[in-house]
């Protein structure tokens, strides 16, 4: 195994991940915003109205991607697995 293979199964795998957690960060982001934003226009100072629409609005994220999130990670299992017997020497 040379250098060259193992920086590139890194870069994929750093590419994968944020590929993976992107949609759920972005949308966690934009609510939290939101509600900070509500929180400050109307001086509301409640620490635990932050955390259930974040976590609600990560869920429905997660669900709705699902299904492609477990094709492009059963996709590079499958490309490490096929990747095993030319490292055999």
């Amino acid at each position: 195994m040379n250098d060259i293979l193992v920086i590139e199964i890194g870069r994929k795998a750093i590419i994968l991940m944020l590929y993976l957690s992107g949609p759920m960060l972005v949308v966690a982001l934009v609510v939290g915003l939101s509600i900070s934003l509500f929180q400050a226009m109307t001086h509301i100072n409640e620490m635990t109205m932050t955390f259930i629409p974040k976590i609600l609005a990560v869920v429905v994220v997660m669900l709705f991607f699902l299904p492609t999130m477990l094709q492009l990670f059963r996709d590079f299992f499958v490309s490490l697995m096929e990747l095993i017997p030319t490292l055999v020497l």
